[in-house]
């Protein structure tokens, strides 16, 4: 992958990319020419700039660049966006901004944009740009497919490149400068608003010397300023910085301008030109001793319960099989005395193979995304790609949900198929559907851009019923076809009496401390990933996280074997739904810490905004709790078909 990224996956991918010119879709180098060099081919001599959707750490509405009334390209024909892209309101349209390559130009005009406040039309968009500034909305400018970065320096002496720079800030009553009017000692004025209309561009290059003539961009940089300019109808950048006054009355005229420059670099190659913006991520360095840390300490504990399990079991098992005189057996205990019964089906049985059905399929899904983005085929650059592999996959694999619901539901003795296929097909998604279609209700009130188009709503629906319900109901046929799951015990007429639990066996209890060990190996990562999400950061570290994974994996088992033994051995035999909601506890843990994320580390303001963030981390949490839940349950039906059948039963 030639944009693999600074966590270089060092993968097959990337050998193929400097051995054999491998390039993703999409992502193929473009050369740049000096204009009226007509000797290579497929050169180019015009670098476009694109902009994308506007965002801020304040609001989780995003807003389309027109939306500001900023300086507009007239073209209406936009880059073809993915599914992904859409889903994360990216909206990439063309701008005005083009240069000519190793041209530089200073303070040239892009267009003046004129106001009239008494114009209640120009008062709103006034109104609106002044809200986007005290909200600290940030531009993201796009040069060949890689953002334009604003780096400034930050605490102890590092620089932090951001992908993004504010449209404007503002200085409060009090004369407090916020957000970036902190970085000019010059915005000093009270009560107003200060709006960056010239960007300096310094784009760097790099001569590519082997492969073909030409040259190929590495870096885009941008720093935001403010000019008040003499003649805002024909600007010359200089002047103090533009204001505007928050009662300001009157006709207002803002004039828009840029210079570029062009720097040669030798050092940077164009398959690791992310690598600048990655490594200057907050966060990123600091921490890995932490993960590193918590994975050990989670890996001691696996040992741990893994070693715990193997001994005792194996005593219990050699004592049960040497007992040979009725006696003997008689004066049993522990968990072979519940054999008659452990297999007997559960309450809500249809419900719990729903639950499985998809759980296996969201499991299927994010072991093969984070496997494909290990690879480096989900990078940044390939804007849009987790979220569109995420969703054809959950497409694509309603098969496994529908043939693991029918075979457990098969086995549970249930005989209503059509409503178990269904319910597989339709209680799970629809519950995420309606909670999505309500936010997105939400964002088309508010006028955002996230807020997902009447088409694209219709294309998603006829994914979910043209392909994965069929393929759901594939999968029920052969689930029911197969003969049901031969237990190695069988099930007595009459249901044994389960004694006094005590309080550390009763089934509350141990659900909640089941979820606490999971929990512990993902928190870090979850924090990295909240971040990404909610404070607009890049997220770049999948070979970490498939790590992190195949760890949840295990401890989600080893916790929920360890807690089923321990109902076992004190004669309680309902262990199906208590393995799902043992380790799917987690997903309420998950939801604790995201509403600790939101009031400790976010700055998100107005209802709209937070019932958006509540909305979609109910999304999260459900999808968790029936990933983690299924891994419980077929961790915990493993290890109860494992025990029962290398112990002798009368």
């Amino acid at each position: 992958n030639p944009e693999c990224s600074a966590s270089r996956c060092r993968t097959s991918a990337a050998l193929l990319a400097r051995a054999a010119g491998f390039y993703l879709p999409g992502l193929a180098p473009v050369s740049f020419c000096e204009p009226g060099n007509d000797q290579v081919p497929d050169c180019k001599s015009t670098i476009e700039l694109f902009v994308n959707r506007l965002d801020s750490v304040e609001s989780v509405l995003p807003y389309e660049y027109t939306v500001f009334d900023f300086c507009s390209e007239n073209t209406m024909k936009r880059p073809s966006e993915n599914l992904g892209q859409v889903l994360f309101g990216e909206r990439i349209e063309p701008s005005p901004y083009k240069f000519e390559f190793k041209k530089p130009a200073v303070c040239q005009k892009v267009c003046t944009k004129s106001y009239d406040i008494n114009s209640p039309a120009d008062k709103a968009k006034l109104d609106f740009l002044k809200k986007g500034m005290l909200l600290n909305y940030q531009h993201h400018w796009i040069v060949d497919n890689m953002p334009v970065t604003w780096c400034y320096d930050v605490e102890d002496g590092q620089k932090f490149c951001n992908p993004g720079f504010p449209i404007g800030c503002y200085v409060t009553e009090g004369g407090r400068a916020k957000d970036a009017c902190v970085v000019n000692s010059n915005f000093n004025e009270k009560d107003a608003f200060y709006i960056f209309n010239h960007v300096d561009i310094t784009i760097h290059y790099h001569i590519v010397e082997h492969e073909q003539l030409g040259a190929r961009l590495v870096a885009a940089k941008i720093e935001p300023k403010s000019y008040e300019n003499l003649n805002d109808d024909s600007p010359d950048c200089s002047g103090g910085p533009k204001f505007l006054k928050n009662k300001h009355t009157g006709p207002f005229k803002i004039p828009y301008t840029y210079s570029v420059n062009f720097v040669e670099d030798k050092n940077i190659r164009w398959a690791s030109r992310w690598d600048y913006i990655l490594e200057s991520m907050p966060h990123t360095n600091i921490q890995w001793f932490s993960i590193m840390n918590s994975l050990v300490i989670v890996l001691f504990l696996s040992g741990m319960v893994a070693m715990i399990m193997l001994r005792t079991l194996h005593k219990d098992i050699a004592r049960y099989n040497q007992m040979d005189s009725v006696e003997d057996a008689q004066e049993e205990f522990g968990w072979k005395l519940v054999h008659g019964d452990v297999f007997r089906p559960p309450r809500k049985g249809m419900l719990l193979s729903v639950f499985l059905g998809s759980g296996t399929q969201i499991f299927i899904m994010t072991f093969v995304t984070l496997f494909f983005a290990c690879l480096g085929f989900l990078s940044p650059a390939n804007r849009g790609a987790l979220m569109t592999c995420a969703v054809v996959l959950w497409v694509l694999l309603g098969t496994p949900a529908g043939y693991v619901a029918a075979r457990l539901y098969k086995s549970f003795g249930g005989e209503k198929w059509k409503t178990n296929v269904l319910l597989t097909a339709l209680l799970c998604p629809g519950v995420v559907f309606a909670d999505f279609f309500v936010m997105n209700l939400i964002l088309w009130g508010e006028g955002s851009s996230a807020a997902m188009p009447f088409g694209t709503l219709v294309a998603i629906l006829a994914l979910w019923f043209c392909i994965s319900v069929p393929l759901t109901f594939i999968g029920a046929y052969f689930g029911f076809k197969k003969a049901g799951i031969e237990h190695p015990v069988r099930t007595n007429q009459i249901p044994r009496q389960i004694p006094e639990q005590s309080f550390y066996t009763k089934p509350f209890p141990g659900i909640i401390m089941g979820g606490i060990l999971p929990f512990g190996c993902i928190f870090i990562q979850l924090f990295f990933i909240l971040n990404s999400i909610w404070s607009h950061q890049m997220y770049y570290m999948f070979g970490f996280l498939f790590l992190v994974f195949i760890i949840l994996v295990i401890t989600c088992s080893e916790a929920t074997i360890l807690l089923c033994y321990f109902h076992l051995c004190a004669e309680d035999y309902h262990w199906q739904w208590r393995s799902f909601l043992t380790s799917g506890f987690t997903a309420v843990y998950f939801l604790v810490y995201a509403i600790h994320y939101f009031f400790s580390k976010l700055q998100i303001t107005g209802l709209a905004s937070t019932i958006l963030y509540f909305g979609y981390t109910m999304i999260m949490a459900l999808i968790f709790f029936l990933f983690t839940g299924t891994i419980g349950f077929f961790a915990c039906f493993w290890f109860v078909t494992k025990i029962y059948s290398v112990v002798k039963v009368d």
